[in-house]
């Protein structure tokens, strides 16, 4: 991989990654038109990293309020959001510890695999239009449903924030609290799966197939477009405008299949 594909795919890690359309996906499907044939999951885990801190910069008031709310120890509204997020990231966890492989077999250039979750993408994002609009809060349940959601989109082509954001709407959680939510509850396995990554890089005998300037490529691009994306993405789900993201995902995965099957 060399450092301008880095770059390009970087950009597109950052852009898609809160945009409900698969970052996972396009970095599949960007890997192949590029004719990368190495593992390539630690280059997403790296690019998926330097988007975590993306959502850092742009929750930091958020994300820092939360933080002195649970350290005063005592039960309130911020607690109580901290305890929705940490069980939101218990399915996903779990997912990944125990199926580790089986989700890695997932990856590299499995291209026909990725258009049909694409497909599937597009029809979570197009029964948003007939959501309930209501303003229900997040509760244990719901943050539970939601974590559920998350772990779908394990598998390259389906949208996290596609599937969250979405899965919130149906339960007729309100639009703003349904985004913000779906923001937050990434930080928890993105920084698991980043952690054991470096583990796994740190243990690993032999150099790692992808060359540390193009990892730092890849890292800055994704953290420039991530802070992007995910301000603009707040724009767009206020605005009621997620199910147009379906026509898109589902030109990219009808593409994908074509291209595979022809």
């Amino acid at each position: 991989m060399t450092w301008i594909e880095a770059l390009i795919l970087g950009l597109l890690q950052g852009l898609t990654e809160f945009l409900p359309v698969s970052s996972s996906g396009h970095l599949e499907l960007g890997s192949a038109l590029f004719g990368l044939e190495e593992e390539n999951l630690t280059f997403s885990i790296i690019v998926h990293g330097a988007t975590f801190l993306s959502v850092l910069v742009v929750f930091r008031r958020d994300i820092i309020n939360l933080i002195i709310s649970v350290l005063r120890f005592q039960w309130n509204d911020e607690t109580k959001f901290v305890s929705l997020l940490i069980l939101s990231a218990v399915p996903v966890g779990l997912v990944g510890v125990l199926f580790k492989e089986n989700i890695e077999s997932l990856f590299g250039n499995n291209i026909l695999f990725v258009g049909m979750m694409l497909l599937v993408t597009s029809l979570l994002l197009l029964l948003t239009h007939f959501a309930p609009k209501n303003h229900k809060d997040i509760t244990l349940k719901s943050a539970l449903i939601i974590g559920l959601a998350q772990t779908l989109a394990i598998l390259p082509g389906i949208s996290r924030s596609g599937a969250t954001i979405s899965t919130a709407l149906y339960l007729g959680i309100d639009r703003e609290k349904a985004t913000r939510f779906s923001f937050l509850m990434v930080l928890i396995p993105i920084f698991g799966a980043t952690f054991l990554e470096i583990l796994d890089l740190a243990k690993a005998t032999e150099p790692s197939a992808i060359a540390t300037s193009s990892l730092v490529t890849g890292a800055v691009a994704a953290f420039g477009s991530g802070l992007f994306a995910c301000s603009w993405m707040l724009k767009i789900v206020r605005r009621g405008k997620l199910a147009w993201f379906s026509i898109y995902t589902a030109i990219v995965g009808i593409t994908a299949i074509l291209l595979m099957v022809l």
